[in-house]
């Protein structure tokens, strides 16, 4: 297993439905400063989908994912994600 990024802020997004993950972890971004981390959890199988695409539009940048669990059953997708400038 590769070793996980270190983090700054940490965002708990289990049992929110899209889009509500990403406008949580928005306005988490919207308070860090640039080359921070941020690490999200999310039960939301729309958020991959939905991180990669705000990351590939926008500065900042995916710096490691994974998922925990099966998909369907308990699965949590896991983000860090580095504020870009």
């Amino acid at each position: 297993m590769k070793e996980v990024p270190a983090f700054d802020h940490y965002l708990d997004a289990k049992g929110l439905s899209c889009p509500l993950p990403l406008l949580k972890m928005k306005q988490v971004l919207n308070t860090m400063a640039v080359g921070e981390v941020i690490y999200v959890i999310t039960t939301d199988g729309g958020s991959e989908r939905d991180f990669c695409s705000f990351s590939e539009q926008s500065s900042h940048r995916i710096l490691y994912k994974d998922q925990m669990g099966e998909e369907g059953k308990e699965c949590e997708y896991r983000f860090w994600l580095k504020k870009g400038g």
